[in-house]
């Protein structure tokens, strides 16, 4: 074989990531902030562009905007000193007060002349924006140390960082985080019972569970459903909730009455230790969440809508209102090319139009893409919908994908930072995804939430004299129908937070 250059022609294939595709990838993993942001800095920068104003009426209701129930509570005002919450709250004067307990006003209400007023955080943020002046002195009146304070944080995030040392139980957890949507500007859990137990799908029992579970959480007197209540969990945290105090706070509408009298028969104590108690009361907080800021935040704004249709099934739709609505002036274009001799510009103009097409056919397929997702989860997921979060089915990337046509990368990106409105709650896309743990007689798998719960409620109720070891659970739940390990169900337990069968039998014995 003779040795020397020589020409081959050869035919190949390979994957190219081209620029549009690249930005198509790019705004499918967005979020609906993200995009809105994007779609922002493409207007400033493509001359091609315009955003289109005009109304749809595509948006969604009143009815889907209000799914969180958090936003139709009324608040109470705000504007009370911390030493007369009484008379806000009760319509008591501290004057009455005086004369009833024939003392002087100075020894019923701790004096408090503003001075521990929480600032307002709608001013704070308001002189946070101006710069500090030089000729400004620190000993001036005018000097605001809190004006450089970047920023506050919210009762729902200080809520949701102990959430996890509280609560432990998945199912309780999803109860627990709907229960501080809930919360209004004061840390009251304005909301009925029976309502949000329907929309999760539990039990009145479960509900109050968790409930307890929560009231537990800094600070002390969240999550009380009415006053009595509140004050009650903070009496309880100092150790001060007596049966006299008790008393006190059952019937504290008559100290809005400025009955005394009654209320010492009720609480058979005397004039001096009546005094005290009403000193203890108002030193208490009735509005635990009015320490935090209180600016209004912006809720989660789901990209889709599922709503019960009428043939018993489910809708899903997109949250026109989420997207960016652009248009491609091509009047403009053909204008100013026309005009144009230079090379340089009209090759600037015909890429700026190039990519103003790509872009409104990135966003179209990335809506669509969004709506066929959304629409094969609310499939698979229909036992959830209508019975609540222990029928959650086991779901990973793969069946989705296999049911749509899409690959396992696309999926993964549609479901990042997407929410979903259904009539339980707003839920990330990917909270629809759970591992299985197959069936022990063959059937349908079980999701690990659903058998973490099991041992949970299993852990909970068993007798002290017949404490339940790793083996016991395991059987029990063979013979329940779950195929499980011993090492799975101690990871389970550990993860729960449950000690093991040796240390919850010493404790059960210890206090037997």
């Amino acid at each position: 074989m003779a040795i020397g250059p020589k020409l081959e022609f050869r035919q190949s294939q390979q994957l190219v990531m081209t620029p549009q595709l690249m930005q198509a990838i790019k705004l499918l993993q967005l979020s609906n902030v993200d995009l809105i942001a994007h779609v922002t800095s493409e207007l400033e920068s493509n001359p091609f562009l315009e955003r289109d104003d005009t109304p749809d009426g595509g948006g969604p209701s009143d009815d889907g905007a209000s799914i969180d129930g958090a936003s139709n509570f009324e608040s109470s005002s705000g504007d009370a000193q911390e030493g007369d919450w009484l008379k806000s709250e009760l319509g008591t004067t501290p004057e009455a007060d005086s004369n009833s307990l024939n003392s002087d006003r100075s020894n019923v209400l701790p004096d408090d002349n503003g001075e521990h007023r929480p600032a307002d955080p709608v001013q704070q943020k308001s002189d946070a924006w101006q710069a500090p002046s030089h000729n400004t002195s620190s000993s001036g009146s005018d000097y605001n140390l809190e004006a450089f304070v970047a920023a506050q944080i919210s009762l729902s995030e200080h809520l949701q960082e102990q959430l996890g040392l509280a609560v432990t139980n998945p199912a309780d957890l999803l109860v627990a985080r709907q229960l501080i949507d809930c919360l209004d500007e004061n840390g009251y859990l304005r909301i009925e019972g029976d309502e949000i137990a329907q929309r999760l799908g539990v039990t009145d029992a479960d509900l109050d569970r968790v409930i307890a579970s929560v009231q537990g959480l800094d600070p002390v007197g969240v999550f009380a459903r009415n006053l009595n209540e509140c004050l009650k969990l903070q009496l309880i945290e100092k150790d001060r909730y007596d049966p006299a105090m008790q008393k006190l706070v059952e019937n504290i509408e008559l100290l809005a009455l400025h009955d005394l009298p009654k209320l010492k028969r009720l609480c058979r104590v005397d004039d001096e230790d009546l005094r005290d108690m009403i000193l203890e009361i108002k030193e208490l907080n009735p509005k635990p969440g009015s320490a935090f800021n209180n600016e209004i935040v912006q809720p989660i704004v789901p990209d889709a809508f599922v709503r019960a249709s009428s043939d018993g099934g489910w809708t899903v739709e997109l949250n026109t209102e989420s997207l960016p609505k652009v248009l491609i002036s091509q009047s403009y274009y053909s204008e100013i090319s026309k005009n144009s001799k230079n090379k340089t510009d009209l090759a600037y103009f015909t890429d700026s139009l190039q990519t103003a097409n790509w872009l409104v056919k990135s966003l179209d397929q990335r809506a669509r893409t969004i709506l066929k997702v959304s629409s094969e989860i609310v499939r698979q997921q229909d036992g959830f919908l209508t019975y609540g979060v222990q029928h959650l089915r086991p779901m990973n990337l793969r069946v989705v994908a296999d049911a749509i046509g899409m690959h396992e990368s696309t999926v993964s990106r549609v479901t990042s930072n997407k929410y979903i409105a259904t009539p339980r709650g707003i839920y990330e896309l990917k909270y629809f995804f759970s591992a299985a743990i197959a069936s022990s007689e063959g059937g349908e798998s079980h999701s690990a939430e659903s058998v973490r719960y099991k041992i949970k409620r299993l852990i909970d109720a068993e007798d002290p004299k017949k404490i339940l070891s790793d083996d016991s659970l395991v059987k029990i739940l063979k013979d329940d129908g779950v195929d499980i390990a011993r090492r799975t169900v101690a990871k389970y337990r550990e993860a729960l937070r449950i000690p093991s069968s040796v240390q919850r039998r010493r404790e059960k014995k210890a206090m037997a």
